[in-house]
């Protein structure tokens, strides 16, 4: 069995002088506090409570986390970007919620934790998800402060397309087609996963430093970066669907090889996956040269992306 535990080199770890761990804790209890306050319990108390459950079940908040990072870099502020963050995390979330329905890919666990589903029904657990995603956006426009109105436009703009039939959704709808089919081409896959995992990652890069007034070629930059990353985290996720137990995912363990969907594993093999993930997450960092020491946050990130073993 291959691990990933040890994807980058002995060297590039010592280089690094930068706490990642320390960083994504202190971000992570930040966002969870935003997160609470966001989302309170009100009537009708159940579809509330049903996403408060999937919210704040826990998880890497990466995410928000990315949002945060990238607008600090590019010369905004926590504050600016918290309720973006917040509204990107009630998106993934969404996300989720609905992919784990019986309907979509039918998964029992999410994040160690039975699925929205499993604890409140179908029904509901449908209407959670539309909950978070309406109200995301609501969140976004109501409670940003101190940033240009034609910012926040931006990113709403940018969000939406994010999740919508051009992105999300879109990837979601390839995924479900090319279930059981044998000769799903890396064009397909890549179209798949840039849309239903990379298009929304982006989103958080990208709107952090729109929040902020980045010009367009940090944009770009910026940009390319997350779609670098994005694809490397799928590439990493298909791989610790083999090589992971449930334990350590916080979820079923297998459910690639189980639907017989296609996954970059199957057309590379673990080891070539492994690599191409390299690839990208160095031609991510890559990006980031042009900001110098600023950018360690989310260069490290780049490489707790391959180190990552959940």
């Amino acid at each position: 069995m291959v691990s990933i535990k040890n994807i980058h080199s002995p060297q590039q770890e010592e280089e690094s002088t930068f706490d990642l761990s320390a960083y994504l804790a202190g971000r992570q209890v930040q966002v969870e506090a935003a997160l609470d306050r966001a989302i309170p319990l009100t009537y009708p108390e159940k579809i509330y409570e049903a996403m408060r459950y999937s919210v704040l079940a826990g998880g890497k908040r990466l995410r928000p986390i990315l949002c945060l990072a990238t607008c600090e870099l590019t010369g905004g502020t926590l504050e600016m970007a918290m309720p973006t963050a917040c509204a990107l995390e009630m998106i993934h979330t969404m996300s989720l919620i609905h992919d784990d329905l019986p309907a979509m890919d039918n998964d029992d666990y999410r994040r160690g934790k039975l699925t929205n589903h499993k604890v409140y029904g179908e029904d509901i657990a449908i209407l959670a998800g539309d909950g978070l995603l309406a109200y995301a956006f609501e969140f976004i426009a109501g409670q940003t402060q101190g940033v240009p109105a034609e910012r926040v436009l931006q990113v709403i703009a940018k969000l939406g397309n994010a999740v919508g039939a051009a992105g999300l959704v879109g990837g979601q709808v390839v995924d479900l087609e090319s279930e059981g089919k044998p000769d799903i081409s890396l064009e397909t896959l890549n179209f798949i996963h840039t849309h239903k995992t990379g298009a929304l990652l982006e989103s958080c890069v990208v709107c952090g430093a729109i929040l902020a007034g980045s010009p367009a070629e940090d944009l770009q930059r910026l940009s390319r970066y997350a779609q670098n990353i994005g694809l490397a985290f799928q590439i990493v996720d298909d791989i610790l669907d083999i090589t992971a137990t449930q334990e350590a995912l916080g979820k079923t363990a297998g459910k690639d090889l189980q639907a017989q969907k296609a996954t970059y594993p199957s057309l590379w093999g673990l080891e070539e996956s492994e690599r191409q993930a390299r690839q990208l997450v160095e031609a991510a960092k890559a990006e980031l040269a042009s900001f110098g020491p600023k950018a360690q946050p989310l260069q490290a990130i780049a490489d707790f992306i391959t180190n990552r073993n959940h």
